[in-house]
């Protein structure tokens, strides 16, 4: 059996953590006054993003221990089973150096891979995964699959403001300066591992605009895979996006996922945007 297992940083829906032998391993998300917990097992989005709020300092996120990981890992060799782990993008956490050094303690056959991308981007990539596994595929074959697939993976969203990801230190202070300019919506894309200032609109109706022509400068959507609107606090904020892809680019197959309080952290109340695969 292959063992399909992430990080919470994924944002996984319900119905694909409820797939047979799919795994989340939870990141940790801490306030300034020491209360928080496990992503998604202590901490619901709802009760983060309430706190999120109120609260003048930014949280902190940490990574799972290779414990974590580890435990995991010896579950499976003892099953006999093979493990494929995605983890959120190398370059915002140390989630992928965590699972190496795991599988290097452990008699598991573990295959890594850097999603290089987070939230429905990341889930995406387990679907894919999930989907690979049911048409047979070795375990080998997958990751070798996957490692192809994620470079046709785009996340593109409008956040609120900047602060939150240039006080965790994920976007340079230039950049959120300029995005930061009064009645100015940032518009950011998630690709190749890294986070990028790619547009910006006056208010939300602009930064709409602004969002729809990054889908198509991205490459466009690749309608076999659908695509995932996402939101952080608001899922009303979805809806003239999920009007867009229908009634304009005539897509179907769509999802809905909050960003869960990992993801958050960075990027603040008020965000909305869309997951997808670009064609080949």
């Amino acid at each position: 059996m292959i063992r399909i297992l992430t990080d919470s940083a994924s944002d996984l829906t319900a119905t694909d953590s409820a797939r047979p032998s799919v795994y989340t391993v939870p990141l940790s998300v801490t306030f300034a006054d020491g209360t928080g917990g496990l992503d998604g097992v202590e901490l619901t989005a709802d009760e983060f993003y309430a706190h999120l709020k109120v609260d003048k300092v930014p949280p902190r996120t940490s990574q799972p221990s290779p414990a974590s990981f580890i435990e995991l890992f010896e579950e499976a060799a003892d099953a006999g089973d093979e493990v494929i782990v995605i983890t959120v993008a190398q370059k915002l956490s140390g989630t992928y150096q965590c699972a190496s050094l795991a599988a290097a303690e452990t008699d598991a056959k573990v295959y890594i891979i850097d999603s290089e991308t987070a939230t429905q981007g990341e889930a995406i990539i387990a679907r894919e995964a999930i989907r690979l596994r049911e048409q047979g595929l070795s375990a080998s074959r997958i990751a070798a699959e996957l490692e192809t697939f994620k470079k046709r993976v785009r996340v593109v969203a409008i956040v609120d403001s900047l602060k939150h990801l240039q006080k965790g230190g994920r976007l340079p202070a230039a950049v959120a300066i300029v995005g930061g300019a009064l009645g100015i919506k940032p518009v950011l894309a998630l690709s190749d591992g890294a986070i990028h200032l790619v547009d910006k609109g006056r208010g939300r109706p602009g930064a709409l605009v602004a969002m729809y022509r990054q889908l198509d400068k991205q490459g466009g959507v690749d309608p076999a895979y659908g695509y995932t609107l996402l939101y952080s606090d608001d899922k009303q904020l979805t809806a003239p996006v999920h009007h867009y892809l229908h009634q304009n680019l005539h897509l179907t197959g769509g999802r809905v996922g909050q960003i869960g309080p990992t993801i958050g952290t960075h990027i603040g109340p008020g965000a909305v945007g869309v997951a997808f695969v670009i064609p080949e």
